[in-house]
């Protein structure tokens, strides 16, 4: 059996961007690995295998200048999205083969930098820990400060401008709301580097690796 919490993180501005810049080089890796496979595929090569793939998008990659950046976050964070990929053709190929059981699974697309759901992926391997001081760590990214009570007190007359949980957070009505148009804000803006949504045959610029920070939220991280 696996258990899955759900926590709320309040990522300070410097690991708002740690959190963007794994978002971004998550979501790139995957895009190269697809992009390859489908190249492949369209010129009738042989079938690039799993480590064959992870040497050619992660390890190769980061000696090359235009994705040495790949280097700046955690290695299990790239793997992890790799693995994704890998997943999505597994369940596609064994869709369309009746292997698979339920509706029809449609093959990987690529990711846009411009959807806010991003995700990244933590395992045991990348020494994320949950701190007794209610932070959690997370390579490459810091202590993170989270709340872990999922206390949901519903509603709340105007009249009632902060209140503390019984997790001991202090919840302010106004920062929140300020939180919440600012993301929203971000969330229907144009992406900051106009990038294109779907990358094309060539390899990405530096740019590609940006998110915006509003989408560092808990519900983007996993751990395992």
């Amino acid at each position: 059996m696996q258990l899955r919490y759900n926590y709320r993180v309040y990522p300070t501005l410097g690991q708002q961007g740690a959190l963007a810049r794994a978002f971004g080089c998550a979501r790139v890796v995957f895009n190269d690995g697809l992009r390859i496979r489908q190249e492949a595929r369209t010129e009738g090569l042989p079938h690039i295998s799993d480590g064959e793939l992870s040497k050619r998008v992660i390890t190769h990659a980061k000696t090359r200048p235009e994705r040495a950046w790949l280097g700046e976050v955690s290695a299990v964070v790239l793997q992890q999205a790799l693995a994704d990929l890998n997943a999505a053709y597994h369940d596609f190929f064994a869709s369309i083969s009746g292997n698979r059981a339920g509706r029809t699974v449609a093959p990987p697309r690529f990711r846009s930098r411009e959807d806010n759901r991003q995700a990244i992926r933590f395992t045991r391997d990348a020494r994320f820990v949950v701190l007794d001081n209610g932070s959690l760590r997370l390579p490459k990214i810091g202590d993170v400060p989270c709340s872990r009570c999922e206390r949901l007190d519903g509603p709340k007359p105007l009249s009632v401008r902060s209140w503390t949980c019984r997790c001991g957070a202090v919840h302010d009505r106004d920062v929140n709301a300020a939180r919440n148009v600012l993301a929203r804000g971000h969330r229907e803006s144009r992406n900051d580097r106009g990038a294109q949504v779907r990358p094309a045959s060539v390899l990405a610029p530096r740019g590609e690796a940006v998110t915006h920070p509003d989408t560092a939220r808990p519900k983007g991280i996993f751990v395992r």
